[in-house]
Protein backbone atom coordinates (compact mmCIF):
# COMPACT_ATOMS: atom_id res chain seq x y z
CA UNK A 1 0.00 0.00 0.00
CA UNK A 2 2.69 2.26 0.69
CA UNK A 3 4.40 1.61 -2.58
CA UNK A 4 1.41 2.44 -4.35
CA UNK A 5 1.05 5.80 -2.72
CA UNK A 6 4.63 5.91 -3.82
CA UNK A 7 4.14 5.27 -7.47
CA UNK A 8 0.98 7.16 -7.46
CA UNK A 9 2.89 10.36 -5.80
CA UNK A 10 5.54 9.76 -8.52
CA UNK A 11 3.10 9.59 -11.04
CA UNK A 12 1.19 12.19 -10.10
CA UNK A 13 4.11 14.48 -9.51
CA UNK A 14 5.61 13.66 -13.91
CA UNK A 15 2.95 14.13 -14.95
CA UNK A 16 2.74 17.60 -13.45
CA UNK A 17 5.68 18.23 -14.32
CA UNK A 18 4.99 17.34 -17.73
CA UNK A 19 2.22 19.55 -17.46
CA UNK A 20 4.07 22.28 -16.70
CA UNK A 21 6.41 22.04 -19.22
CA UNK A 22 3.92 21.78 -22.02
CA UNK A 23 1.98 24.74 -20.53
CA UNK A 24 5.55 27.01 -20.42
CA UNK A 25 5.94 25.85 -23.92
CA UNK A 26 2.65 26.74 -25.34
CA UNK A 27 3.55 30.56 -25.15
CA UNK A 28 6.31 30.27 -26.52
CA UNK A 29 4.77 28.69 -29.33
CA UNK A 30 2.22 30.81 -29.49
CA UNK A 31 4.90 34.18 -29.39
CA UNK A 32 6.88 32.12 -32.16
CA UNK A 33 3.44 32.25 -34.46
CA UNK A 34 3.12 35.72 -33.78
CA UNK A 35 6.49 36.40 -35.00
CA UNK A 36 6.21 34.28 -37.16
CA UNK A 37 2.68 36.01 -38.50
CA UNK A 38 3.80 39.50 -38.36
CA UNK A 39 6.75 38.49 -40.52
CA UNK A 40 4.84 37.44 -42.81
CA UNK A 41 2.71 40.35 -42.90
CA UNK A 42 5.42 42.58 -43.32
CA UNK A 43 6.60 40.50 -46.19
CA UNK A 44 3.43 40.80 -48.06
CA UNK A 45 3.65 43.97 -49.80
CA UNK A 46 1.30 47.23 -48.44
CA UNK A 47 -1.20 48.37 -51.43
CA UNK A 48 -1.42 51.81 -49.60
CA UNK A 49 2.58 52.05 -50.08
CA UNK A 50 2.80 50.56 -53.40
CA UNK A 51 0.09 53.02 -55.28
CA UNK A 52 2.38 55.76 -53.26
CA UNK A 53 5.31 54.44 -55.00
CA UNK A 54 3.83 54.28 -58.36
CA UNK A 55 2.31 57.62 -58.29
CA UNK A 56 5.64 59.28 -56.97
CA UNK A 57 7.24 57.24 -60.08
CA UNK A 58 4.51 58.80 -62.46
CA UNK A 59 5.01 62.53 -60.96
CA UNK A 60 9.01 61.57 -61.47
CA UNK A 61 8.29 60.58 -65.27
CA UNK A 62 5.96 63.53 -65.95
CA UNK A 63 8.41 65.98 -64.07
CA UNK A 64 11.21 64.78 -66.89
CA UNK A 65 8.83 64.62 -69.22
CA UNK A 66 7.72 68.10 -68.32
CA UNK A 67 11.52 69.39 -67.66
CA UNK A 68 12.47 68.17 -71.14
CA UNK A 69 9.84 69.45 -73.36
CA UNK A 70 10.55 72.69 -71.22
CA UNK A 71 14.13 72.23 -72.69
CA UNK A 72 12.84 71.33 -75.86
CA UNK A 73 11.15 74.49 -76.39
CA UNK A 74 13.83 76.88 -74.58
CA UNK A 75 15.79 74.66 -77.33
CA UNK A 76 13.76 75.78 -80.42
CA UNK A 77 13.13 79.15 -79.16
CA UNK A 78 16.90 80.13 -78.95
CA UNK A 79 17.07 78.52 -82.57
CA UNK A 80 14.52 80.50 -83.52
CA UNK A 81 16.04 83.86 -81.89
CA UNK A 82 19.06 82.78 -83.98
CA UNK A 83 17.50 82.74 -87.20
CA UNK A 84 15.55 86.20 -86.07
CA UNK A 85 18.83 87.47 -85.74
CA UNK A 86 20.50 85.83 -88.90
CA UNK A 87 18.00 87.24 -90.76
CA UNK A 88 17.50 90.58 -89.79
CA UNK A 89 21.63 90.72 -90.30
CA UNK A 90 21.28 89.56 -93.34
CA UNK A 91 18.53 91.66 -94.41
CA UNK A 92 20.62 94.57 -92.76
CA UNK A 93 23.03 93.40 -95.58
CA UNK A 94 21.14 93.08 -98.31
CA UNK A 95 19.43 96.94 -97.61
CA UNK A 96 23.25 98.04 -97.01
CA UNK A 97 24.17 96.31 -100.06
CA UNK A 98 21.15 97.94 -102.17
CA UNK A 99 21.74 101.79 -100.75
CA UNK A 100 25.32 101.38 -101.99
CA UNK A 101 24.53 100.20 -105.45
CA UNK A 102 21.82 103.14 -105.10
CA UNK A 103 24.58 105.26 -104.27
CA UNK A 104 26.87 103.57 -106.87
CA UNK A 105 24.38 103.82 -109.34
CA UNK A 106 23.77 107.45 -108.47
CA UNK A 107 27.01 108.49 -108.60
CA UNK A 108 27.61 106.91 -111.75
CA UNK A 109 24.69 108.54 -113.38
CA UNK A 110 25.83 111.99 -112.34
CA UNK A 111 29.14 111.13 -113.79
CA UNK A 112 28.10 110.04 -116.84
CA UNK A 113 25.42 113.46 -116.82
CA UNK A 114 28.60 115.39 -116.24
CA UNK A 115 30.84 113.91 -119.13
CA UNK A 116 27.74 114.27 -121.04
CA UNK A 117 27.97 118.20 -120.06
CA UNK A 118 31.46 118.06 -120.64
CA UNK A 119 30.82 116.22 -124.27
CA UNK A 120 28.33 118.88 -125.23
CA UNK A 121 30.44 121.78 -123.82
CA UNK A 122 33.33 120.69 -125.84
CA UNK A 123 30.88 119.61 -128.87
CA UNK A 124 29.40 123.39 -129.03
CA UNK A 125 33.36 124.52 -128.77
CA UNK A 126 34.49 122.51 -131.37
CA UNK A 127 31.73 123.76 -133.55
CA UNK A 128 32.21 127.39 -132.68
CA UNK A 129 35.71 127.31 -132.61
CA UNK A 130 34.79 125.88 -136.92
CA UNK A 131 32.76 128.08 -137.51
CA UNK A 132 34.94 131.00 -136.41
CA UNK A 133 37.99 129.32 -138.24
CA UNK A 134 35.80 128.51 -141.36
CA UNK A 135 34.87 132.86 -140.93
CA UNK A 136 38.56 133.33 -141.08
CA UNK A 137 39.48 131.43 -144.02
CA UNK A 138 36.62 132.98 -145.96
CA UNK A 139 37.86 136.15 -145.01
CA UNK A 140 41.36 135.38 -145.84
CA UNK A 141 40.49 133.82 -149.13
CA UNK A 142 38.42 137.00 -149.60
CA UNK A 143 41.77 138.88 -148.60
CA UNK A 144 43.75 136.46 -151.04
CA UNK A 145 42.11 136.41 -153.51
CA UNK A 146 43.60 138.35 -156.09
CA UNK A 147 47.51 137.46 -155.14
CA UNK A 148 46.53 133.86 -154.93
CA UNK A 149 45.00 134.25 -158.78
CA UNK A 150 48.01 135.60 -159.73
CA UNK A 151 49.85 133.11 -157.78
CA UNK A 152 47.72 130.50 -159.33
CA UNK A 153 48.33 131.54 -163.00
CA UNK A 154 51.90 131.98 -162.70
CA UNK A 155 51.98 127.87 -161.17
CA UNK A 156 49.86 126.99 -164.22
CA UNK A 157 51.89 128.31 -166.06
CA UNK A 158 54.99 126.91 -164.96
CA UNK A 159 54.04 123.31 -164.72
CA UNK A 160 52.32 123.13 -168.34
CA UNK A 161 55.54 124.67 -170.00
CA UNK A 162 57.46 122.14 -167.70
CA UNK A 163 55.08 119.01 -168.73
CA UNK A 164 56.80 116.53 -170.72
CA UNK A 165 56.51 115.05 -174.40
CA UNK A 166 57.63 111.90 -174.07
CA UNK A 167 57.83 110.44 -170.31
CA UNK A 168 60.59 107.41 -171.38
CA UNK A 169 62.94 110.22 -173.18
CA UNK A 170 62.35 112.72 -171.02
CA UNK A 171 63.06 111.84 -167.70
CA UNK A 172 66.43 110.70 -166.27
CA UNK A 173 66.74 108.93 -162.90
CA UNK A 174 69.95 110.42 -160.73
CA UNK A 175 71.87 107.15 -160.87
CA UNK A 176 71.71 108.64 -164.31
CA UNK A 177 72.55 112.11 -163.61
CA UNK A 178 75.79 111.02 -161.38
CA UNK A 179 74.21 110.58 -157.85
CA UNK A 180 72.30 112.98 -155.88
CA UNK A 181 74.55 115.74 -154.40
CA UNK A 182 71.73 117.83 -152.78
CA UNK A 183 70.54 118.53 -149.15
CA UNK A 184 69.49 115.38 -147.17
CA UNK A 185 66.61 115.58 -144.72
CA UNK A 186 67.47 113.91 -141.00
CA UNK A 187 65.86 110.85 -140.33
CA UNK A 188 63.75 112.10 -137.90
CA UNK A 189 62.06 115.05 -140.02
CA UNK A 190 62.07 112.22 -142.98
CA UNK A 191 60.33 109.78 -140.75
CA UNK A 192 57.54 112.30 -139.93
CA UNK A 193 56.98 114.39 -142.73
CA UNK A 194 58.50 112.03 -145.72
CA UNK A 195 57.33 108.70 -147.58
CA UNK A 196 54.21 107.04 -148.91
CA UNK A 197 52.16 107.95 -145.35
CA UNK A 198 52.52 111.78 -145.91
CA UNK A 199 50.46 112.92 -148.77
CA UNK A 200 50.19 116.46 -149.43
CA UNK A 201 48.89 118.94 -152.57
CA UNK A 202 51.35 121.51 -154.14
CA UNK A 203 48.34 123.64 -155.13
CA UNK A 204 48.18 125.06 -151.24
CA UNK A 205 51.57 125.18 -150.29
CA UNK A 206 54.12 128.56 -150.97
CA UNK A 207 55.45 128.42 -155.02
CA UNK A 208 58.00 129.92 -157.09
CA UNK A 209 60.06 129.59 -160.11
CA UNK A 210 63.80 129.37 -159.66
CA UNK A 211 66.03 129.26 -163.23
CA UNK A 212 63.19 127.99 -164.91
CA UNK A 213 62.34 125.12 -162.60
CA UNK A 214 59.02 125.35 -160.31
CA UNK A 215 59.29 124.87 -157.04
CA UNK A 216 57.30 124.98 -154.13
CA UNK A 217 57.79 125.14 -150.07
CA UNK A 218 56.87 122.05 -148.02
CA UNK A 219 57.22 122.00 -143.98
CA UNK A 220 59.96 124.16 -144.34
CA UNK A 221 61.93 122.33 -147.04
CA UNK A 222 62.14 123.79 -150.59
CA UNK A 223 61.64 120.86 -153.41
CA UNK A 224 62.64 122.19 -157.22
CA UNK A 225 61.39 119.45 -160.10
CA UNK A 226 64.50 118.79 -161.89
CA UNK A 227 62.71 116.14 -164.24
CA UNK A 228 59.16 117.36 -166.44
CA UNK A 229 56.43 115.64 -165.39
CA UNK A 230 54.43 112.64 -167.31
CA UNK A 231 52.31 114.00 -169.79
CA UNK A 232 49.17 111.58 -168.92
CA UNK A 233 49.22 112.83 -165.65
CA UNK A 234 46.13 115.18 -165.24
CA UNK A 235 46.20 119.11 -166.14
CA UNK A 236 45.68 119.99 -162.86
CA UNK A 237 47.25 117.10 -161.02
CA UNK A 238 49.11 119.57 -158.81
CA UNK A 239 45.91 121.11 -157.44
CA UNK A 240 43.58 117.56 -157.60
CA UNK A 241 45.76 114.78 -156.95
CA UNK A 242 48.08 113.97 -153.74
CA UNK A 243 51.77 113.43 -153.90
CA UNK A 244 54.49 112.09 -151.18
CA UNK A 245 58.36 112.61 -151.22
CA UNK A 246 60.58 109.80 -150.69
CA UNK A 247 64.19 108.45 -150.62
CA UNK A 248 64.87 105.95 -153.10
CA UNK A 249 67.71 104.37 -155.43
CA UNK A 250 70.09 107.10 -154.10
CA UNK A 251 67.81 110.05 -154.73
CA UNK A 252 64.80 111.48 -153.73
CA UNK A 253 61.43 111.71 -156.02
CA UNK A 254 57.83 112.71 -155.67
CA UNK A 255 55.26 110.07 -156.69
CA UNK A 256 51.53 111.21 -157.54
CA UNK A 257 49.62 108.73 -155.61
CA UNK A 258 47.40 108.71 -159.02
CA UNK A 259 50.22 106.95 -161.12
CA UNK A 260 52.16 105.64 -158.65
CA UNK A 261 54.45 104.40 -161.12
CA UNK A 262 56.25 107.30 -162.38
CA UNK A 263 58.61 109.16 -159.89
CA UNK A 264 59.58 112.56 -160.68
CA UNK A 265 63.44 113.58 -159.66
CA UNK A 266 63.47 116.36 -157.20
CA UNK A 267 66.14 118.66 -155.28
CA UNK A 268 65.69 119.57 -151.73
CA UNK A 269 67.35 122.88 -150.33
CA UNK A 270 66.56 123.85 -146.95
Amino acid sequence: MRITRIISAASLSLLLSIASVVYAQEPQDEKHRADKDNKHEQAKPDPQHSSQQRNDENKQQQHAQQQQRQNENKQQQHAQQRQDQDNRQEHAQQQQRHDQDKQQQHAQQQQQRNDDNKQQQHARQERNDQDNRQEHAQQQRSNDRPQRTEQHRVEQSAWQEHRSQHWDSDHRSWQQRGGYHGYRVPDDRYRGYFGPDHGFRIGVLPFEVVGGYPRFQYNGYWISAVDPWPEYWGDNWYDNDDVYVTYVDNGYYMYNRRYPDAGVAISISF
